[in-house]
């Protein structure tokens, strides 16, 4: 049995200059978001989704609904699915984490996979709560899947289907919008595609 999961990251909100460090806040799409989400439906348009699931949180559910065409109340929200939980750092900026945080900021460079902020997770723990939620949704259902997600959860999932050390997750590419094509084969995860884009 196989089945193609369309894994997407949400389209673009707004950012603030200069960036602040966003988890889960429960920001929605910008104009911008909203369109890169149409164009993308527009491009999967011929595709049939057996199923749809996403992150709950706003940014991710609206993608899935302009995406798929379907109403909200056909998507099934994935809490697994969420955005890593940054705690602590949530809203700050860099500079405002090294003056609270002293070193913090530096700990995390090195040590991407598994360091936490004060009361917040790791990417670790991000793709120890993904990848069980991934799985089950192979295991239960075939053809066509999408799933809309966030960068650092669709980046803590390919980098372990394709056994990449999470400190090195930050080197795939997850633009606004983009998509990433992975196959199940007899519940066995593949990846085909990263960070297509069908928007201009």
């Amino acid at each position: 049995m196989q089945s193609l999961i369309y894994l997407l990251r949400h389209g673009e909100v707004d950012s603030s200059r200069p960036r602040r460090f966003l988890g889960q806040a429960n920001i929605p799409l910008n104009k911008s978001g909203i369109n890169q989400a149409k164009q993308v439906g527009l491009a999967l348009t011929d595709i049939s989704f057996n199923q749809v699931f996403s992150s709950p949180l706003n940014r991710a559910m609206l993608t899935a609904e302009l995406v798929s065409g379907r109403p909200q109340s056909e998507i099934q929200p994935i809490a697994a699915f969420q955005e890593i939980n940054l705690g602590a750092w949530e809203g700050l900026t860099a500079t405002e984490i090294q003056k609270k945080f002293p070193g913090s900021y530096e700990a995390r460079g090195d040590n991407m996979g598994t360091f936490r902020p004060q009361d917040g997770e790791s990417f670790a723990d991000v793709a120890a709560r993904a990848l069980p939620a991934l799985q089950e949704i192979v295991c239960n259902n075939t053809g066509h899947i999408l799933i809309v997600a966030h960068a650092g959860v669709n980046r803590a999932v390919l980098a372990s289907v394709q056994h990449t050390p999470l400190d090195q997750l930050l080197t795939i590419p997850q633009n606004y919008c983009c998509l990433n094509l992975l196959v199940s084969t007899n519940k066995v995860l593949s990846v085909l595609e990263i960070n297509q884009i069908f928007y201009s």
